[in-house]
């Protein structure tokens, strides 16, 4: 059921959730027919109407987004320091990561990569082939970036005010833990399917690490 309204025209309760008000002719007083979700008019006042269906489904949208934020956000409460250390031990683990899967590319396929390819069913039955070019290979563009983003947090935390030693201390956290991470699924030989899980599966984890390893 709807949430009721409080009219400030009516100091009256709209229990059905719909903002009207009945005619004169039918009594006046506050409309309680129940409305849709993120509606605020019924049926019989307008919440029909296809703009009216429009402006409640993006205000269900903007809720459910609303909640998503309170359930994913960080602490409110974290000094500005130490959010910026939290990003440095984050982005050390996550260089020393890609460094990982560059060192594991072949030599050739570093600056050979394949930038596309197509799969499905053709006239003569299955499709998968792949399109390659000069280019710099996924995991070293992946590396280049990261260690870009580390130098700018780095930076930034030593611009606050933040003790270079607590910046250093907080980057090789980071790489310390990404290594035991790399080490650990080096040795447990994961199946192509699970191996394609870790490049998402891993940042997530470094960054719920960094969360809650470091300390003001």
């Amino acid at each position: 059921m709807a949430d009721a309204y409080q009219c400030p025209t009516c100091e009256q309760t709209h229990r059905g959730g719909c903002h009207a008000h009945k005619k004169p002719a039918r009594g006046g007083g506050p409309c309680h027919a129940i409305v849709a979700p993120g509606a605020t008019a019924c049926r019989f006042h307008g919440g029909a109407a296809p703009q009216a269906r429009a402006k409640a489904a993006d205000r269900v949208a903007e809720a459910e987004a609303r909640a998503d934020v309170a359930r994913s956000a960080a602490r409110t409460d974290t000094p500005p320091a130490v959010a910026l250390l939290e990003l440095v031990q984050y982005q050390a683990g996550i260089v020393v990561y890609w460094r990982g899967r560059v060192e594991d590319v072949d030599e050739d396929d570093l600056v050979w990569g394949e930038t596309k390819r197509e799969k499905g069913v053709g006239p003569e039955g299955p499709i998968d082939k792949g399109t390659s070019e000069a280019a710099p290979h996924i995991a070293y563009r992946l590396l280049t970036e990261a260690q870009r983003d580390l130098e700018r947090y780095a930076s930034a935390a030593l611009k606050a005010g933040v003790d270079e030693r607590r910046v250093r201390l907080a980057e090789q956290e980071g790489a310390a833990v990404a290594g035991a991470i790399r080490a650990i699924l080096g040795a447990l030989n994961l199946t192509p399917e699970q191996q394609q899980l870790v490049p998402t599966v891993v940042p997530a984890q470094l960054r719920l690490l960094a969360g809650e390893g470091v300390t003001p």
